[in-house]
């Protein structure tokens, strides 16, 4: 019997992706574990691995394919010696599928488990795409499992919401669900998971549609028409739904940056020029190491909104906006706060230049507690950054330049950086965001108090 290989989700947020390569031909025999294909998703290359084992009896979806839906069917498995017969020759006389199937309301689905336009593959099967439907019924609840353990569950009567998966990103490969047949796991009973609350309907496409097509307004031949690539597409809907949703607003400061400034010189002229502990700061990891250490100081402000709770994170994990040419992504520095900076400059650079080459996992740039984005490097003096959910807060960071300040009395000439600070108004009262700002910065003013 065959097994279908399914597009997996490398992330939480993955919709769709894009198969840059496959590693494997027709006829070749693969283990769980084996790199069998490279996706694309909007913000990194990833290496997919097979969770079963068999002959690549067919590959349906072919390299370079873009928007390939998370758990549509790319390929067939077959056992060794079996006979596969392609899904297109398998039932010839089979009833076309009816017009409503095809379209865009019909792949809105959950259960949509083959959404790709090679309709025929749809005729793997048929108790797979029933088993999915029914897997993912729960609350919304997604199940990520390999298509052998589900029909081993299915068989055995066992609910794959009570196992822990042990296979890539956590999916449900056959031996977890061995284990739980001879464990004993509880056979689909009507549940606690049902309580977990459905994603919310953050991505209405109600908003997009009231405003005019820009192309209504220029002639054809004024313009030169670049379609958008997955990442762009990604931080559009995000943003847009982050300043549809969240409510905004904004905190300002000045902060002296004269002290830093000498302070970094003397770390710099004193580090090491080779060798392991090689390092060069910048004022961006003074930034960075000073918001971790405010977020610890002022802990509301590291916290993240959902409908039912308040997630206050235990550690400072700080989110650098880094600028691609086809795009932005915004690496994470994890407990920031424990880290020197000397690690957390190593690290920025390092994640930088990962980011650049798209070769960052989903893990490095999920989440996080907070946001840096700093345009200070080109000149601008201050400026306003949008929210990066879940985060509950984002700093923009401008150039720091001299300017006329007045010091008991007098006017002198100080380095001064202004920061612009965006609060969730659902987590972070006026108060709170200008308690953290004044923490933040009291470590920039006077850094040596982030050294002990």
């Amino acid at each position: 019997m065959s097994t279908p290989i399914l597009m997996p989700a490398l992330s939480p947020t993955m919709e769709e992706g894009t198969l840059a390569k496959w590693h494997v031909k027709v006829g070749d025999k693969v283990k769980s574990g084996d790199v069998i294909a490279e996706i694309e998703t909007d913000k990194a290359t990833m290496e997919v691995e097979a969770v079963d084992e068999g002959v690549v009896a067919e590959l349906l979806i072919a390299e370079g394919t873009e928007g390939v839906k998370v758990n549509a069917v790319i390929a067939q498995l077959s056992e060794e010696g079996e006979k596969y017969t392609p899904a297109a020759k398998a039932a010839p006389a089979a009833t076309p599928a009816p017009k409503p199937a095809a379209s865009p309301k019909a792949e809105a689905k959950p259960a949509a488990a083959a959404p790709q336009a090679a309709a025929p593959a749809a005729t793997a099967p048929s108790s797979a795409p029933a088993q999915r439907a029914a897997e993912s019924a729960p609350a919304g609840q997604r199940v990520f499992a390999s298509p052998l353990a589900r029909r081993i569950a299915s068989q055995g009567n066992i609910q794959l919401t009570l196992i822990q998966g042990s296979g890539p990103h956590g999916r449900i490969v056959k031996s977890d669900v061995d284990a739980a047949l001879k464990g004993g796991v509880a056979k689909a009973p009507a549940a606690a998971p049902a309580q977990r609350p459905a994603p919310a309907p953050a991505t209405a496409p109600a908003a997009p549609s009231s405003m005019p097509d820009a192309r209504l307004f220029y002639p054809k031949d004024s313009y030169e028409e670049v379609p958008h690539d997955s990442m762009r597409k990604t931080i559009a809907k995000r943003l847009t739904t982050s300043k549809r949703d969240i409510p905004h607003y904004y905190l300002k400061v000045d902060c002296t940056i004269d002290t830093l400034l000498d302070v970094r010189k003397q770390m710099n002229d004193k580090a090491p020029t080779e060798g392991a502990g090689i390092y060069k700061l910048s004022v961006n990891d003074f930034i960075i190491k000073a918001a971790a250490l405010a977020l610890i100081r002022v802990p509301g402000v590291n916290a993240s909104w959902t409908e039912t709770a308040l997630l206050k994170h235990k550690s400072a994990d700080v989110g650098i906006a880094v600028a691609l040419e086809f795009g932005l992504i915004t690496p994470i520095i994890f407990k920031a706060e424990t880290k020197s900076l000397a690690a957390i400059s190593r690290e920025a650079k390092d994640l930088a230049a990962r980011a650049k080459a798209k070769k960052l996992k989903p893990n490095e740039f999920e989440g996080g507690t907070f946001s840096i984005s700093n345009l200070g490097m080109f000149g601008i003096r201050d400026f306003t950054a949008v929210i990066n959910p879940p985060q509950s807060a984002i700093l923009a960071v401008g150039a720091g330049e001299p300017r006329a300040v007045v010091k008991k009395g007098a006017i002198a000439i100080a380095n001064v950086m202004t920061v612009q600070m965006s609060c969730d108004h659902r987590v972070i009262d006026g108060a709170l965001g200008a308690t953290w700002l004044e923490a933040f910065k009291g470590y920039i003013e006077d850094p040596v108090t982030m050294l002990v």
